[in-house]
């Protein structure tokens, strides 16, 4: 027997990235970096990547940079 549409129930296409939702989120990881005390020079310079591993450990970023 055949299986249908309306029993698999799975998505033909997949849903695709924004580009406006990934700036949204790395501007907002950008201000967490500004609100632990990193100075906004300092931020603007980093690579996305840079920012990412910098956010796994707030604590080391708030002692570095009070």
């Amino acid at each position: 027997m055949r299986k249908r549409r309306t029993t698999q129930k799975t998505p033909l296409t997949r849903p695709r990235k924004k580009g406006a939702a990934k700036n949204r989120r790395r501007l907002e990881q950008k201000r967490r970096l500004v609100a632990l005390g990193m100075p906004e020079e300092e931020v603007t310079k980093l690579t996305s990547r840079d920012v990412l591993t910098l956010l796994k450990h707030p604590k080391k970023v708030e002692q570095a940079h009070s």
